[in-house]
């Protein structure tokens, strides 16, 4: 926001802003490789057309002549949509999703596509860019939306879009350090954004704080005649939810399910957030989750079919050009019975309801992103090593995949550092529609708090 008033009141112009960004890109990102698409032509155009209307005294709002990026499975009519894909390498649809619309109306300049794992799954294929870390260029930068994460925290852009399934806007955002907002299933469009699955599928911001994640949602959401699946609820000022005051928020904690499954550095980080928000005049009140050793199981299940509908065109015809692990989870979804389909689809019903039930009489309730460190890069699709010291993606779905599964909306904040100089975040999540809520605790918390201040070191980044 800050970058925004100082367009608004013409300290700096779009122009001389999207210029320091398209340098900054060329000077890190060779090393980071956050973008596979960087539009330096496209950008400037829409930045001599912000400057030119807010000079005539036309203001769209806060995203006027800022700098943003977008995660490559948002199509854009003007540049290629790959979504992380091998076989998608080059191709331009013709068409901009609702979200990229969105965003170019409310005067953003759209610097490029960012860098992601193959069709929004784990991993990404070897033939393709794996995004870095910048806090630690050895540490995960959180699996499918790693270059929206990498690239806002390393500011090659002022916020960015990611997608969440089964974590992938809020592991990045804290493995970077950053905001994000996952928010109600159908709160943001999914039209011309290219599908892991379905019924699990979020878009979402991703930005340094949670009045930045305000500013980019109130742009976002809404209804879309192009979607069906877009909610028809009205879409709240959410700008105007970020105060100081959360006095008299509820906000559960499962001590055990929480504090008592985390290592010891992210029990810590989370017990310092809680004391923030009791200081703030939170009430952080027992709750109980409901315990579900089958959620990855489940999860994986639910995604695979609908991730095997979603390849339907390409898989298993163009097999061969396809990354281990994306191809891994088509061919599980290709061999679940329908009677496994019945059964997942009961228990998510089952789940869900029981997730529900144990959010009554909360506004909100606190949880990690992980229970433990972020894994390490240690194998070629840059997904984490399956041992016990450093776990695969399944098992970090724990904490996760419930506001998948669920739809509800989950906010990630930084809370911290480990011990290897790498960003703790954790979760505010949710009933359905409490964005605004959210967002409002959010930013009273980064009132006391200065870790979505803090800026990784770039120096061994540049030539």
């Amino acid at each position: 926001m800050e970058v925004s008033a100082m367009i608004a009141t013409r300290q700096v112009g779009p122009v001389e802003v999207t210029e320091a960004v398209l340098a900054r890109i060329e000077a890190v990102d060779g090393t980071l490789g956050s973008y596979i698409t960087v539009m330096a032509d496209h950008a400037r155009e829409r930045a001599a057309i912000a400057e030119a209307e807010i000079a005539a005294g036309l203001r769209r709002g806060p995203l006027h002549g800022v700098p943003v990026a977008v995660k490559d499975l948002c199509e854009t009519a003007y540049a290629p949509t790959s979504a992380g894909m091998q076989i998608h390498k080059g191709v331009v649809t013709g068409r901009d999703s609702t979200v990229v619309s969105r965003l170019e109306r409310a005067g953003a300049v759209l610097l490029g596509k960012l860098a992601m794992t193959e069709g929004a799954y784990s991993g990404h294929h070897p033939k393709m860019p794996t995004p870095l870390n910048p806090w630690n260029r050895e540490a995960w930068a959180g699996s499918s939306s790693s270059g929206s994460g990498a690239a806002t925290a390393a500011g090659l852009c002022y916020g960015s879009l990611g997608s969440d399934t089964g974590g992938s806007i809020r592991f990045p955002s804290s493995a970077n350090g950053l905001t994000g907002l996952k928010g109600t299933w159908g709160r943001v469009s999914r039209h011309g954004v290219f599908a892991l699955a379905d019924s699990l599928d979020h878009v979402g911001p991703m930005t340094r704080s949670a009045r930045d994640t305000a500013a980019m949602m109130g742009v976002l959401a809404g209804a879309d005649p192009l979607d069906p699946t877009a909610l028809q609820a009205p879409v709240p000022d959410y700008l105007a939810a970020c105060g100081p005051n959360i006095r008299g928020l509820r906000i559960g904690l499962d001590e055990d399910q929480v504090l008592g499954a985390t290592d010891a550095q992210t029990s810590k980080a989370l017990q310092e957030v809680v004391a923030v928000l009791r200081e703030l005049g939170a009430h952080v009140v027992p709750v109980k989750l409901p315990v579900a050793p089958e959620l990855t199981e489940q999860w994986t299940v639910l995604c695979g079919i609908e991730v095997a509908i979603a390849h339907a065109e390409t898989y298993p015809a163009r097999k061969a050009e396809y990354g281990a692990h994306l191809a891994s989870l088509i061919d599980l979804g290709l061999s679940v019975s329908g009677d496994a389909v019945g059964r997942a689809m009961q228990w998510r019903l089952v789940y869900n309801g029981a997730m529900a039930a144990a959010m009554q009489g909360v506004d909100m309730m606190i949880l990690p992103v992980t229970a433990g460190r972020l894994p390490m890069l240690d194998n070629p699709y840059g997904a984490p090593a399956a041992d016990p010291e450093n776990p695969d993606l399944g098992d970090l779905l724990k904490f996760t995949a419930p506001a998948d599964l669920t739809g509800f909306p989950a906010l990630t904040l930084p809370g911290g550092f480990d011990e290897a100089g790498v960003p703790i975040g954790f979760q505010l999540m949710g009933p359905a529609l409490s964005e605004a809520a959210l967002l409002g605790a959010g930013h009273a918390y980064q009132t006391l708090t200065d870790w979505h201040t803090r800026r990784p070191d770039l120096s061994g980044l540049t030539a």
